[in-house]
């Protein structure tokens, strides 16, 4: 049994609480619009039996309307002639034609009315199944955005992933030691132009000593006069 038994529930159905209640809305989806298209196929191959059959009655009012009218005239001619027997043998044919014209014609107006709710049917069923395709979008991309974050999401956690970040951090504390070792061995060892760049500043101390020393020396002078 599909989702729907009959093609009025199709209609009067809320698509948004079959999906709301559904375990599995994607399936949910699929079976709607397969039930929906199914419908449609059957309510349109109804429909075109329905038009046959209006067209069909269209022409048969219009057969016993002329009828009608042709023993009208038949009446008419029979009178012209004295021969009331015959007029009114064919008036009784054209009250026959009559009745049964205006019987189809009320059957016409019963089908008439039954294709127009029909056509509006037909025109709810189709924005209801406009409405499930885009929801079967929308979810199946919400899908697919789920599962790929899912994926994402255990490859970060994957055990695989963690020993490989350790084994860098291990990498890195090796290099590490490798360039403390290589400091160390720079340690309390001077190259040439260090050496050269102390010369350098002791002479300038010593340079800024003579100057201090010329300074002060004037003072010293006059404290001793």
């Amino acid at each position: 049994m599909g989702v729907f038994s009959r093609f009025t529930d199709i209609i009067n159905s809320n698509i948004n609480s079959l999906l709301d209640k559904a375990e599995d809305p994607e399936k949910m989806v699929r079976l709607i619009i397969q039930e929906m298209e199914d419908t449609l196929v059957e309510v349109r191959s109804s429909s075109a039996k329905t038009l046959a059959d209006k067209k069909e009655l269209t022409r048969q009012v219009g057969r016993y309307e002329k009828d009608a009218q042709q023993w009208q005239e038949k009446a008419e001619l029979a009178l012209s002639k004295g021969r009331d027997d015959l007029a009114r043998a064919a008036l009784i044919e054209k009250k026959k034609c009559s009745e049964n014209a205006e019987s189809l014609a009320d059957e016409l107006t019963h089908v008439e009315s039954h294709i127009a709710k029909l056509q509006d049917e037909i025109s709810q069923l189709q924005e209801k199944l406009a409405d499930a395709k885009a929801r079967q979008k929308a979810i199946l991309m919400r899908e697919k955005t789920a599962s790929s974050r899912l994926k994402v999401k255990r490859n970060i956690d994957n055990d695989k992933v963690n020993d490989a970040l350790s084994r860098f951090d291990r990498y890195e504390r090796k290099i590490d030691d490798l360039e403390a070792q290589v400091e160390a061995q720079d340690l309390g060892s001077k190259s040439l132009a260090d050496e050269i760049a102390e010369l350098e500043n002791d002479e300038n101390i010593d340079d800024e000593l003579a100057q201090l020393k010329a300074k002060m020396k004037p003072s010293k002078t006059k404290k001793e006069k």
